[in-house]
């Protein structure tokens, strides 16, 4: 007899064990989707696949490393990468960076970077779609236990960043990046709104002259 798999609810945090979560995420049939493990609660998020989020995705990233080449900083990012610490919380997000002296910390391989033995990023950057409400919530909270740096939440529908500076499992609001020194998260919003209308190539330039100054 054919056993029917148990339909998962997506987008939404449920009670679960570590073990329940892992098989989940796990399972081939998951690909398509992102993982997320804390404090015994498990959210499986459908993969974004629409076209201002995959955008927005790609200005952010663009963005962080043009500042960083014209700065002169050491940068290694990393897109949807999986960061796991065994039996206590795992992530996925969009975006993650290893900077300055941690760049050299950067994982590599094909697994899910086990935290138990690698390096967390210091700077985390989750696109925010739909999952905007989460994203500035428990998500939050997961990257302040997390240890990261610095949290960005971008939310496209409005064109507008939350960033976060990140210190001793709590977190605060700031205009300017810590890690990325004088770079003005208004900089970054405004290049968001400009792409509405201009290309990436168009973006970089104009974002290229602002790091110049």
């Amino acid at each position: 007899m054919i056993q029917l798999q148990e339909k998962i609810v997506t987008n939404t945090w449920r009670k679960t064990d570590w073990d329940t979560y892992i098989s989940t995420i796990d399972s081939p049939d998951r690909e398509q989707h992102q993982g997320y493990y804390h404090n015994g609660y498990m959210r499986i998020e459908d993969m974004p696949t629409g076209a201002d989020h995959a955008s927005d995705n790609g200005l952010i990233y663009l963005a962080v490393t043009l500042f960083c080449m014209v700065k002169g900083i050491p940068i290694q990012g990393l897109i949807g990468c999986s960061y796991r610490k065994v039996e206590v919380r795992e992530c996925q997000p969009d975006i993650s960076f290893y900077i300055g002296d941690r760049a050299n910390l950067s994982p590599t391989g094909k697994s899910v970077v086990n935290l138990d033995e690698q390096a967390i990023p210091n700077l985390v950057i989750e696109i925010s779609n739909n999952t905007l409400e989460d994203d500035l919530g428990a998500k939050r909270l997961l990257y302040e236990e997390m240890g990261v740096s610095e949290y960005w939440v971008v939310d496209v529908q409005k064109s507008q960043i939350y960033a976060f500076e990140m210190i001793d499992r709590g977190s605060r609001r700031i205009d300017t990046s810590l890690i990325l020194p004088e770079l003005s998260i208004d900089t970054i919003t405004t290049a968001l709104t400009l792409s509405k209308e201009q290309d990436q190539s168009q973006i970089g330039q104009w974002l290229m002259s602002k790091f110049n100054k």
